[in-house]
């Protein structure tokens, strides 16, 4: 320990990570650079991945990715993981950044394509294990089964959530109300006591969902929530929070976990409601 402390000073900004990285990876030795490889090309993933989750995109065991960043000066993990999540908007690569990953990897086929997206779906439903509780899934139901009516606010990637949950509602006959666009000028005045709020906004977050969150918690409304970090901001405001990671594919990520979470949730609900 005292060695690696000494020779190694800790990078103090993510620049200085990427230039010691880069002027390291070459003498790591075999497994450590195969860590340094990926980590390279995904920077993005590390504000919201657990280290056991970015040790297996990298093919290696956790330990030997915390070596990894004790090779670059940190304590472990989490210290590496802080210089990323106040900057993790930066590192998103956009959509012409990920097509020519898509391109460079030989994988625009559709067959490649069909195959990569299904085992990244395969992955995603695997890591709810990890990230859901029977508990807190649980809670929410019962909350939303016990409400006046549900509604459902997701702006941007995780309107395709709220919208799938909101047609499962209607055809289910559970009273819900979808909160978009314009629309949510005015939904805080929508919302009233005995109604429950589900709120599904994703890294970097949407600060709209976030607000709206915030001005009903205060109001002495239960708010629930569903995002893809710890770090969501609903959780200051919310009764109960689901995470659910997406595996991606070249930065492309389905959604996969989280309808599949909020279709349990929304059959749930309704099942709660006719036993009661």
């Amino acid at each position: 320990m005292s060695e690696r402390t000494s020779n190694r000073a800790v990078p103090g900004s993510v620049s200085e990570l990427l230039e010691k990285l880069d002027g390291t990876i070459d003498d790591l030795p075999k497994r450590l650079k195969q860590c340094a490889s990926f980590t390279r090309k995904h920077l993005h993933l590390i504000a919201v991945s657990t280290v056991s989750e970015m040790a297996r995109a990298s093919g290696v065991a956790p330990s030997v990715y915390m070596r990894f960043c004790q090779a670059l000066g940190f304590s472990g993990y989490s210290e590496m993981q802080g210089l990323f999540r106040a900057r993790y908007t930066e590192f998103r690569p956009n959509y012409e950044e990920r097509l020519a990953k898509l391109h460079e990897e030989g994988a625009v086929g559709t067959g490649r394509l069909l195959a990569d997206f299904a085992e990244s779906g395969h992955k995603s439903l695997i890591s709810l294990a990890n990230t859901v509780t029977n508990e807190g899934l649980d809670c929410i139901a019962r909350g939303m089964a016990s409400a006046r009516v549900v509604h459902l606010v997701g702006l941007r990637r995780a309107f395709t959530v709220v919208s799938s949950m909101s047609y499962l509602f209607d055809k289910l006959g559970v009273p819900a109300n979808l909160h978009y666009g314009v629309g949510m000028l005015n939904a805080a005045g929508t919302i009233f006591p005995g109604d429950v709020l589900f709120a599904v906004t994703y890294a970097p977050f949407s600060e709209e969902t976030v607000q709206l969150a915030e001005t009903v918690a205060k109001r002495g409304i239960t708010v629930f929530g569903l995002t893809d970090s710890d770090r969501c901001p609903v959780a200051e405001w919310a009764s109960a929070m689901l995470i659910a990671r997406e595996d991606e594919v070249a930065g492309f990520r389905a959604l996969n976990a989280s309808i599949t979470l909020t279709t349990t949730l929304a059959v749930a609900v309704r099942a709660l409601q006719e036993r009661s």
